[in-house]
């Protein structure tokens, strides 16, 4: 039977932030782990020390097995973006003694309450998708890395038209190179930190507001005919009938502009969106709009079904645009669909329409079909008139 685990927080201040009988555990322990700095503050443990690394998974089936009586050393609270969550769920006998987080310690440090901030950790995370989880946030904690340090977030940031905030770092906390500094977005990108650090972002001026359904004339386009964007009442529409939710994965299959993927990226915050356009200048115009509107998503230039592989298996699939592939597009998306998952596809022609319904039907789908035909005010004289958009079929479909 395996002994009891303990996974004790510890702080950059080393020994000086454990309760006594925390680190009477530790030496009394027969096997001890944690990162090669935490292990670096007991050089006279008498036990061994393993560095933990990647590879969480190989160190639950070490530990399922392990005889010997067992802490792990974890950097403030384990079970705040730490290993503790994720070891008390693989193994039974995990014990959790955690010390101060370092979002308490630089919160306390600044002045500031915490409890209604918006946590993100980008360490060891791709900064992918940062732009719309900070939009409109009050207050932000952010956790870094050496890869994305205090200075590349600012720059992304900036890229992106995101400066109404004022930022905190805060380096070392507790330990003896500890420094908290105030500054502008743009001051941070300029600057140096230490490894360790931790940056908080306070919205100081208003940000821009999008609400859903994004004015069609806010959006970069071609406009040869009209714009060659999917119209505010198609795309709500759309994205009502896709059913994303804040962590879905979404597809958005000739996204031009990118109004859909744009919208779909602000819903779907802590998901991904993955767009394809074989247009290049429409893919440029889709560059800055996401610029724009502060969506950060995985688009590339190509036409589908051809670069489809690349992307993460979706929840949502939305078709605006087929280049004539429209067989071998549903197919795929058929095939790569995750439980539960929608397609919904636009089509301007009863054509299109006939091929996309009997391509769904094939691959086992419900098809429900909208015929939408709008008409939109105009002002003729002092009178009021309406002009009819293009009628537009909405096709969804979910598996049976």
């Amino acid at each position: 039977m395996a002994s009891s685990i303990k996974i004790i927080g510890i702080g950059d201040n080393g020994k000086e932030s454990l309760l006594p009988i925390y680190e009477k555990w530790i030496y009394e322990s027969e096997l001890l782990l944690g990162g090669e700095r935490q292990l670096a503050f007991f050089p006279d443990y008498e036990g061994e020390k393993i560095v933990i690394k990647n590879g969480l998974s190989k160190l639950v089936n070490q530990l399922s097995n392990e005889k010997r009586n067992t802490v792990i050393l974890a950097s403030g609270d384990p079970l705040f973006f730490g290993i503790g969550s994720y070891l008390a769920s693989k193994l039974h006998n995990v014990e959790i003694f955690p010390y101060l987080s370092s979002i308490q310690l630089a919160f306390a440090k600044i002045g500031e309450r915490w409890h209604d901030a918006k946590f993100i950790s980008l360490h060891g995370r791709s900064i992918k998708g940062l732009a719309q989880k900070i939009d409109g946030e009050d207050k932000v904690a952010i956790l870094t890395d050496e890869e994305n340090n205090p200075a590349l977030i600012a720059k992304y940031l900036l890229n992106f038209g995101i400066s109404e905030y004022e930022a905190f770092v805060c380096e070392h906390l507790g330990g003896e190179k500890e420094r908290c500094r105030k500054m502008t977005i743009e001051e941070m990108a300029d600057e140096q930190f230490l490894p360790l650090n931790i940056v908080i972002l306070k919205k100081v001026s208003n940000s821009p507001d999008w609400p859903l359904g994004i004015e069609d004339e806010e959006f970069f386009q071609r406009k040869p005919d009209k714009g060659l964007i999917t119209k505010k009442e198609i795309r709500t529409l759309s994205l009502a009938a896709l059913k994303i939710k804040k962590d879905s994965v979404v597809w958005d299959i000739g996204t031009c502009t990118g109004s859909v993927a744009i919208e779909a990226a602000r819903i779907a915050k802590d998901g991904a969106v993955f767009a394809i356009e074989k247009n290049e200048k429409d893919l440029e115009n889709c560059y800055e709009n996401m610029k724009k509107f502060r969506a950060d998503f995985t688009v590339i230039h190509g036409k589908a079904p051809d670069g489809l592989e690349q992307f993460s298996d979706p929840d949502a699939v939305f078709i605006g645009g087929t280049a004539g592939n429209i067989d071998a597009i549903i197919d795929i998306c058929a095939g790569r669909l995750r439980k539960n998952g929608r397609i919904v596809l636009n089509a301007a022609t009863i054509e299109t329409l006939s091929k996309a319904v009997e391509c769904l039907k094939r691959n086992q789908f419900h098809v429900e079909i909208t015929l939408v035909q709008i008409s939109k005010s105009k002002p003729i004289l002092d009178l009021t008139r309406f002009e009819a958009l293009n009628p537009i079929y909405i096709i969804t479909a979910s598996k049976n």
